[in-house]
This record gives C-alpha cells, structure tokens and sequence, in this order.
C-alpha cells in the first residue's frame, strides 16, 4: 500500500528560459489535506498542470499513487476542478453531473447529487437550469459536486473557494472535512490563508517558483515568530 498520495521530485517547468517551477521537490500523504499557498503567479497552477500532464516538465519526476504521471492510470483515482471552471452552457446542470459520472465512471445516482447539492448549498432546482444561467457561486459549486461525486481517491482542487459566499465558503469546510474524515486526499490551493490554517494538517508555499516552506500550519506560523498563518506568509516571502 501506497504511502503517499503524491510526489513531486526536482521538478523543472520554464516558459520562454524562465523558470515556473526550480528544483521542486514534494511528498502528499494518504489521506491529508495539504494546502499549497503563494502569491499569483508563483507556480500554483503550474505545478498542477504538470501533475496532470496537460504540460511537459522539463526535468524530474512526478508519481501519483507511485505511478508516474505520463501514464493514464496514474489518473485513475485523480479528481480535479480547474480555477477557472466554465461548464458547457448548453447544459443543464443535470446533464452536466451526468456526463461527468460517465467520465468518472461512477454510479450517477440522482438522489446521491441531490444530497450532494444541498451540503455545497445549491438548490436542487438548479438542476434544470443550463449552466449558462448559473451565477459564478453556482457554478463553482456545480463543479465541486462533479468532483466529489466522482469517488476518486486525490481531489485536487485550484482555489475551491472561488467565487463562494461566507455561507457557501462554511460549507464547503465542513464537506472537505467529510470526505477527508472517509479517507480521501485533498489537495488544494488557496488564498484564504485562513482555511489554510484551520482545515490543512500540512502546507506548502511556493515563492517564486521555488518551495519555500512545507510543514504544518502551526511549524510555519512558529518558524516566523507570527501571530498567525498570514502574517508567517508575508515574511516568509517578502
């Protein structure tokens, strides 16, 4: 059984000779749920779009479940939700959860999305709705619902809170903190260092494309003799 959920070893991304990723090295166990934090434009996304293959890496070694990302089967236990997620909005948001059981091959149980709605805060009449009609909030949390259905192992979700409320933001704390309860690993950017520090057992900072710091919450906030989680960022990357 695997240790680790993911691992990135001195792993190298440029763009036109600058580097979006140097040397970047880091281990996600089972079953946590690991915050990785930095300013924009720091290597957030990036190093996402590596982990999936949807851009070359120009050195090192990326492993999910101990399979090496190039290979398809390494994403067979992945979900993801991008930052900017845009359904097709054509769709209503029925056949949107649908599709994407039949993507993630699982069951696509009405009764299991129409709980999963009401924990995220969306009304089930939203089903009928195309998503052109969704607002930004309603959106977002139509995507996170795909993905939480999906059964998948690792979610691995770009900026969760997008675009939600104060509400629908206590919400969606209170449902990653289910499913990281049922054993599934979470890992997700944020800038909300706030749910950083209170939902993450681990964290990650990236400064410049660079690890600047990995380690819980507390070590970090300790390791710069702050007040609190955002404070320790500022000084650590200023």
């Amino acid at each position: 059984m695997q240790n680790h959920a993911l691992r990135f070893r001195n792993v190298r991304k440029s763009y036109a000779g600058a580097d979006a990723l140097a040397d970047f090295s880091l281990d996600v166990a089972r079953g946590a749920c690991f915050g990785v934090v930095g300013a924009n434009g720091a290597g957030k996304t990036t190093l996402i779009k590596c982990m999936l293959d949807i851009c070359d890496i120009d050195a090192g070694e990326i492993f999910i479940l101990d399979v090496p990302h190039r290979e398809t089967a390494a994403r067979a236990q992945l979900a993801f939700l991008p930052e900017r997620f845009n359904p097709p909005h054509f769709l209503t948001g029925r056949d949107f959860l649908k599709h994407m059981a039949s993507l993630y091959r699982s069951t696509g149980d009405e009764a299991a999305a129409l709980e999963m709605l009401s924990d995220l805060g969306l009304d089930a009449a939203a089903l009928d709705k195309t998503a052109r009609d969704y607002s930004k909030g309603m959106t977002q949390k139509l995507g996170l619902a795909a993905c939480f259905l999906s059964g998948r192992e690792i979610l691995v979700l770009d900026e969760p809170s997008s675009g939600l409320d104060p509400r629908a933001r206590a919400l969606l704390k209170r449902k990653l903190a289910a499913l990281r309860a049922a054993g599934r690993t979470i890992l997700f950017t944020s800038h909300a260092l706030a749910d950083v520090e209170e939902m993450c057992d681990q964290v990650a900072v990236i400064h410049d494309g660079r690890l600047k710091f990995t380690g819980t919450p507390a070590s970090l906030t300790a390791s710069q003799h702050a007040p609190d989680l955002e404070q320790a960022f500022m000084t650590l990357t200023a």
